[in-house]
């Protein structure tokens, strides 16, 4: 009679998880960390009441909020476990309708470490990555599929980074979704629900910017009438600390993560047409471009990452690059030169190849932009743009994602970029002291 029992349970508690598994339509995915609170992003497939139950090895099970997710707001409900204690990690599980909903791979976040006047700061190390395309024929050109080879999330998630850098075109708007919320909402859902992404999602932070295809059509600019619903549904579906830094719109943001600063650029929302000839077009904006050097110089980080969605250093004015901006690409670096800001490394996507740009210049620094495209996307044969700060030998034409480890004492901190291809075997290595990035005495 036990065994019956037990037999039956166990049968009413799979149905049950069967049924609110039906529910789930993307995530659970990790955000932001901070040193006592990080952010829980999920979408159900209708209104539910979502929570997450949080714990580790020397704190009790404990439950969020719960909130009740909304058509309006393609049922995404953001949950924040909160009074973590510094420098611990985190498993956690989610609950739709109260039920926990069983997931094949583990989750678990982490609070940052307090490591400010107790000790160096500890070793991190991060991914990044470009141009993610999720195929759906129906909407998608005809012919060969554009994306391919998604086993590459198993392979980030297999280096165990602390957190995921996406440097734009996380996901591609098609025609049909470019001029309606419906349609934009329709295609971050379908993007974020791609079951071979789930499991990086789940336990390893995130932070992103865009490029033209997650903003709008393909080289769009300010003149993009439906910028403010993307500005919106980009914020919905990613787990940024903060957003519109400058106040006058757009996705411009920071975090810090040990003791590095990251600056999230946003290169859509200001933007003059790529096309336009006058001298004074802008890419970023005078007010962008202020708040990013009043930042840094307030920033202490040995290392100071500036993501923007296309190449900075590069000198080729190809396609969409600053190189196309030339006065102001000229003023951002002498805003530079004149604050003598230390430690700038840029990285940048949406180029379909990775390279690596170094920018020598006289009594400072050499300024170096890690390009890094693409994950899904299509690639190209290599053809030679001009670039003349390239680094001879790291250019790659293939699906890849990238690899930072920052380790080291305090004082002599010290960068390793790694870039993998999609099996996430080594393409090259290249490595920089923070020593290396200072002005000379």
């Amino acid at each position: 009679m036990r065994l019956i029992v037990f037999i039956c349970c166990a049968l009413y508690s799979l149905g049950m998880n069967g049924q609110v598994s039906d529910l789930l339509q993307a995530g659970p995915m990790v955000g932001y960390a901070d040193y006592r609170e990080a952010l829980i992003w999920v979408q159900t497939t209708e209104s539910a009441k979502v929570q997450i139950a949080f714990w580790n090895d020397e704190e009790e099970r404990r439950i969020t909020e719960s909130v009740i997710t909304e058509e309006e707001d393609a049922f995404v409900a953001k949950l924040f476990p909160s009074k973590l204690t510094y420098g611990k990690e985190y498993k956690y599980e989610l609950l739709i309708n109260g039920i926990v909903v069983i997931r094949p791979y583990e989750l678990s976040f982490q609070a940052l470490e307090y490591w400010q006047y107790r000790s160096d700061p500890p070793e991190i190390q991060f991914a990044l990555g470009s141009c993610y395309y999720n195929n759906e024929p129906k909407d998608d050109r005809p012919g060969r599929p554009y994306g391919a080879e998604f086993g590459i999330f198993d392979n980030i998630l297999a280096k165990q980074p602390d957190f995921m850098m996406w440097l734009g075109d996380n996901t591609y708007l098609r025609t049909p979704d470019l001029y309606s919320r419906d349609g934009i909402l329709h295609r971050y859902t379908r993007d974020r629900s791609n079951a071979q992404l789930q499991a990086l999602l789940g336990s390893v932070h995130n932070y992103a910017i865009w490029d033209d295809h997650d903003y709008g059509p393909n080289d769009s600019d300010r003149t993009y009438e439906l910028k403010n619903q993307t500005e919106e549904i980009f914020n919905l579906f990613w787990g940024n600390p903060n957003t519109n830094q400058i106040g006058t719109g757009g996705i411009t943001g920071k975090f810090h993560w040990g003791d590095l600063d990251f600056f999230l650029l946003d290169n859509r929302y200001h933007r003059d047409a790529n096309r336009m000839k006058s001298d004074d077009k802008e890419l970023l904006g005078r007010a962008q471009i202020d708040w990013l050097i009043n930042s840094m110089v307030s920033s202490r980080a040995p290392f100071k990452f500036v993501c923007i969605g296309g190449q900075t250093v590069s000198s080729a004015a190809v396609y969409e690059n600053y190189a196309n901006y030339t006065k102001e690409r000229d003023y951002l670096l002498q805003r530079l030169e004149e604050e003598k800001i230390e430690g700038v490394i840029f990285l940048s996507g949406d180029r379909h190849h990775s390279e690596i740009s170094k920018m020598d210049r006289q009594d400072a620094y050499p300024l170096h932009d890690f390009t890094c495209s693409p994950l899904t996307s299509g690639t190209h044969k290599y053809r030679d743009e001009g670039n003349k700060y390239a680094i001879e030998g790291f250019t790659y034409n293939e699906k890849n994602f990238g690899f930072i480890e920052v380790v080291g004492p305090r004082k002599k901190r010290k960068l390793v970029y790694t870039l993998y291809d999609n099996l996430g075997n080594q393409i090259y290595q290249y490595n920089l002291k923070a020593a290396d990035l200072r002005y000379p005495d």
